[in-house]
């Protein structure tokens, strides 16, 4: 157990720790009527060759204001790896619940609804505006569901492609929407699901994942990449569980941004 926890503690300090000296900045954006959203944007030193918006789980939260504060959102999966992103040569936002939604999510239906694609809409414009190259949206956990109606619904201005890890596919007692509440055949775009095989968690079993393809039927092109290994701590249904692939996490956002680059 003392090892156990060691080695954490080291992964944690190496997380913590900016691999580049990346431009990094909080934009704020009018997205619907009386409604803003901000993100947290990091530059990537050359000119980008792709852009994505990131995701988080659970109720959403991610507090931007916080994110230059070495270690802060190390939690999530997507969040604690900004920076590996951007050192792939990606620009990177990491997206903010909207102004109408301070307290989060929740578990329900807003990650699903037409109001949070327009959300998403303005912060992929802002993205085009800062580099001529393909937006890509990325969710994990809670946050493919997001990611998902994104991709669904916008027709205009939407995503050139999807990224999906640990989907949510079960309901629970918590948890009252998943992609079933998203209209997946509407997705036109490149899809990557990434699952871990262990991951444990109630509402991402690793079944469901080696099924979606089947479900994304007008998607152009469609994969499933499972992982093994780490050094899952916890809860099963959190960031350093298998559900969050804790200790194969450059491994995890390399195997992503080559696919996002190979689809371009």
């Amino acid at each position: 157990m003392r090892l156990r926890g060691t080695l954490r503690l080291l992964a944690l300090l190496a997380l913590a720790s900016p691999c580049a000296a990346f431009q990094e900045e909080v934009r704020t954006l009018a997205t619907r009527a009386g409604v803003t959203d901000a993100f947290f944007l990091i530059t990537p030193d050359a000119p980008p060759v792709a852009s994505v918006v990131l995701f988080s789980g659970g109720e959403g939260v991610v507090a931007v204001g916080r994110l230059k504060n070495p270690g802060w959102g190390r939690g999530n999966f997507l969040v604690r790896n900004r920076r590996t992103f951007a050192g792939h040569g990606i620009l990177v936002a990491v997206v903010e619940v909207p102004s109408d939604h301070r307290t989060g999510y929740g578990y329900g239906a807003f990650r699903a609804s037409k109001e949070h694609a327009q959300d998403i809409a303005a912060v992929i414009a802002a993205l085009r505006r800062e580099a001529s190259v393909p937006v890509w949206v990325v969710g994990t956990s809670m946050g493919t569901i997001s990611a998902a109606n994104a991709a669904a619904r916008l027709r205009e201005g939407g995503p050139d492609g999807l990224v999906l890890t640990s989907s949510v596919t079960r309901r629970s007692r918590v948890v009252g929407v998943t992609l079933s509440d998203v209209d997946l055949d509407e997705i036109r775009v490149p899809t990557l699901v990434v699952h871990h095989e262990n991951d444990a968690c109630v509402v991402t079993p690793i079944a469901d994942a080696w099924t979606l393809p089947r479900r994304l039927k007008r998607a152009p092109k469609k994969e499933v990449v499972a992982f093994r290994g780490g050094s899952p701590v916890g809860d099963p249904c959190e960031g350093y569980a298998h559900h969050g692939y804790f200790g194969i996490d450059d491994e995890v956002v390399k195997a992503i941004a080559d696919w996002i680059k190979a689809a371009r």
